[in-house]
């Protein structure tokens, strides 16, 4: 196990510090890391050279000298220059959260997309930090003996490389979302809403889907793989739930947010994100035991509006792990609801309330449904919701709740008369 420095620097008195530097902490030891000390320090500015002050500096040489360090880690991300400067003064390796983030994100990607991309953003931030040592400062010669270019430097050869292969990257992951786009089209013909859960890192999401999983599915009940650590899945899990009125939903698990998450990753995931996006209701689940989860809240709306998710998109914000404060009543109103996903407490209150916002499209009626059609009955048994049905002599007479494709075509059944059924 790798034993870890852990350096924060408050710049200007930045807000929430303390629970950024306790989240580094937590991303040191998702990647198993062994904290074996931290060093802090406030600056109004930070160092050009060094990111921190030079007596900092000699603080850091020395805890590596009377420990046993194998790496050094930042909480805010360092300059190329910074970083190749404190590695030289230091002969330690030094990395920033955004490499940590990076790291954690290469380890836990299961899926091809996934690795390919967490691949591109580590090649973005790997881009401009190509260090420049001894003989890549040559030049590599070109041309004929008589008329030799310049020709390129080794740098240069080498940005070109990263660029191509970013590119190229790129590429297959563009041919991956055609796919997925594809997959949409079909859903979309379904007409099958797709609600997706959104929130910070280790909020509980993966543990709520598998909840519902249980509660409600017949046909899919594949479970999600769940741990208490930050970013313990990234593939997006999506599965098909139907609840016992027969409104089915699509219920996507995405992946999680955390402060100053890398731009990096932010633009690579842009496909699984999209899934965000293309939402019809966003479930943004917090957890309710973290001092900071009104912040956590703050950010995780601050990274819905950055990958481009519509204002008018609902949003049913979900306070898990309600269990843990002690609440002895559990209140609710129309967008916000206290629930355990862990011990199942209010999760029909999450169910009334996911319906109440996609299915509010649905008709009620009353049809008359003749025996010679009696298949329509049968349907309706899967596919509506049937309030209350009634035999009469040469036919049903239910009422039911129509999705909005189904009313249509059902139409010329409507019973109009104010009987009731």
């Amino acid at each position: 196990m790798k034993k870890a420095l852990l350096v924060g620097v408050n710049i200007d008195n930045e807000n929430n510090y303390d629970e950024y530097f306790k989240e580094l902490k937590g991303l040191a030891k998702a990647l198993d890391f062994k904290i074996e000390g931290t060093i802090e320090q406030n600056l109004k500015t930070p160092n050009k050279k060094y990111y921190i002050g030079p007596g900092k500096l000699e603080e850091l040489k020395l805890f590596a000298s009377m420990h046993t360090v194998d790496i050094i880690i930042f909480n805010n991300e360092l300059s190329p220059l910074q970083n190749k400067n404190l590695e030289d003064e230091l002969k330690i390796e030094v990395i920033d959260r955004t490499l940590l983030i990076l790291n954690i994100f290469a380890q836990r990607a299961k899926t091809k997309e996934a690795k390919l991309q967490v691949e591109v953003a580590r090649l973005n931030y790997l881009l401009p930090r190509l260090v420049v040592t001894n003989q890549d400062y040559e030049q590599q010669q070109g041309g004929s003996a008589h008329n030799r270019g310049a020709g390129e430097k080794q740098i240069d050869i080498d940005k070109r490389i990263l660029r191509n292969k970013i590119v190229s990257l790129e590429k297959e992951l563009d041919q991956l979302e055609k796919n997925r786009q594809n997959q949409r089209k079909r859903r979309d013909k379904n007409n099958i809403p797709l609600v997706c859960l959104c929130g910070y890192t280790n909020a509980g999401k993966s543990t709520l889907l598998n909840a519902m999983l249980e509660e409600y599915s017949v046909e899919d009940k594949k479970q999600v793989f769940t741990k208490d650590m930050l970013f313990a899945t990234l593939d997006t899990q999506t599965r098909y739930i139907k609840f016992k009125d027969n409104k089915a939903i699509l219920l996507s698990d995405t992946v999680g947010f955390i402060s100053k998450l890398p731009h990096y990753l932010i633009r690579a995931f842009r496909s699984t994100l999209e899934e965000i996006v293309n939402a019809d209701l966003i479930v943004l689940v917090s957890d309710l035991s973290n001092t900071e989860f009104i912040n956590q809240i703050d950010i995780t709306l601050e990274t819905l509006n950055e990958i481009g998710v519509n204002p008018d998109t609902p949003i049913l914000y979900v306070f898990n792990k309600a269990d843990k404060v002690g609440l002895a009543t559990i209140k609710t109103d129309d967008d916000r609801i206290f629930i355990s996903a862990k011990n199942r407490l209010n999760l029909y209150l999450l169910e009334k309330k996911i319906k109440e916002k996609v299915f509010k499209d649905w008709v009620r009626c009353k049809l008359y449904i003749p025996f010679e059609d009696s298949s329509i009955f049968y349907y309706l048994k899967q596919n509506a919701t049937i309030i209350s049905s009634k035999q009469k002599d040469d036919g049903m007479m239910v009422e039911v709740e129509l999705s909005p494709s189904d009313y249509p075509r059902l139409s010329e059944y409507i019973w109009l008369s104010n009987e009731d059924c």
